[in-house]
């Protein structure tokens, strides 16, 4: 067998990639980050699912959501239902992770007199993809208004549509436009009796 150096340098680089875990070139974080929101902003879960990571976690405080690429799918049709629109402030590297600034803007933030909502997350990677968001703070956010208006909203939902009671927890697709809905019944009626 007549000995080929090209030959020997196609078998072993692929091997070599798999050992050390090559995928061609990292992407940056911060791009990384930048291509997550995009996700968001252009309804496309493909291009979310590219930058997360096979276990994702989001917390808030001391409350932790845990997912998968599939299960975060329902979170990312649950948000979609709002019509978002995302809009990047900042990114900055802070202690070996990245905290992203950003503006939301939504129907649901509409109605909750929060909009739009900017809020600071922290970032943490592993393998070069997204496998922590920590909900840090959002430095406008008027919390009292928006308990007051959530609040009037499930109360006066319980009492007229109370078909469409629950909406507010259910985080599926079915209940964010239950959400919808009820915001929309809530304010004809307010229209109605002013």
């Amino acid at each position: 067998m007549k000995y080929c150096p090209g030959t020997i340098k196609l078998i072993f680089i692929p091997f070599f990639c798999f050992l050390m875990g090559c995928h061609g070139e990292p992407r940056d974080k911060a791009d990384q980050i930048r291509a997550f929101y995009q996700g968001f902003q252009n309804s496309d879960y493909t291009q979310i699912k590219s930058t997360i990571s096979d276990s994702l976690a989001i917390t808030e405080g001391d409350y932790v959501m845990r997912f998968t690429p599939k299960s975060y799918y329902e979170q990312f049709k649950w948000d979609s239902i709002f019509e978002p629109h995302y809009t990047i402030i900042s990114i900055n590297e802070v202690k070996n992770a990245y905290e992203a600034t950003v503006a939301v803007e939504s129907k649901r933030f509409d109605f909750l007199k929060n909009n739009p909502l900017t809020c600071t997350h922290r970032f943490n990677f592993k393998s070069d993809k997204i496998n922590m968001i920590e909900n840090l703070d959002c430095s406008n956010a008027n919390w009292q208004i928006w308990q007051q208006q959530r609040d009037s909203l499930v109360t006066w939902i319980k009492k007229y549509h109370p078909e469409l009671d629950g909406f507010v927890h259910d985080l599926s697709m079915k209940g964010a436009q239950n959400y919808l809905k009820a915001i929309e019944l809530y304010k004809n009626h307010k229209d109605t009796i002013q």
